[in-house]
């Protein structure tokens, strides 16, 4: 039997209550559970930035598309004819607004490539399978197996009373 001064039983836990323990292992699971909010935060903030960037690059490309046409399409469109040697000035405004329509779909498909790489992040089902596998790790574990030391008057331990009952 243990002394409950003996500060070795105490430091190792031996003598811990099923209170303390339960207690203990209630502050440990808000703990894990923390951790797998502030993950699950975390991963979902890497996603939000992604899709921020891809949506930025579609605005980017609209406003190019905007804003670039009456100017560009002008500037392009008096080049061509003067390149050309004298073509007709609706075809060069059609090259014109062609050249603009394929800048902005390039700027269109760097914003879809981002979003893509957003969706593929797939920052919370990490943590819910991280989760998942936690609660399944914690329902398998069994409780550590510990020798019960109960007296009874005589002296003598339960444990040791059995072993004697058996082989008797």
């Amino acid at each position: 039997m243990s002394d409950p001064g003996n500060t070795t039983a105490n430091a190792v836990g031996a003598d811990r209550s099923l209170g303390q323990l339960v207690a203990s292992a209630t502050a440990e699971m808000s703990a894990l559970v923390h951790d797998e909010i502030a993950l699950a935060k975390a991963q979902l903030r890497q996603d939000a930035k992604k899709a921020g960037v891809g949506g930025a690059a579609f605005t980017a490309a609209g406003a190019v598309l905007i804003f670039s046409l009456p100017m560009l399409s002008f500037a392009l469109a008096y080049f061509i004819r003067m390149w050309s040697g004298g073509w007709d000035l609706a075809y060069c405004f059609l090259l014109s607004f062609a050249a603009n329509v394929i800048v902005a779909g390039l700027l269109a498909l760097i914003g879809v490539i981002f979003v893509k790489k957003a969706k593929k992040g797939k920052g919370p089902q990490k943590t819910v399978a991280s989760a998942k596998e936690t609660a399944a790790v914690l329902g398998n574990a069994k409780p550590h197996p510990r020798r019960v030391e109960l007296t009874k008057g005589s002296g003598s331990t339960v444990s040791d009373r059995v072993s004697d009952k058996v082989s008797a």
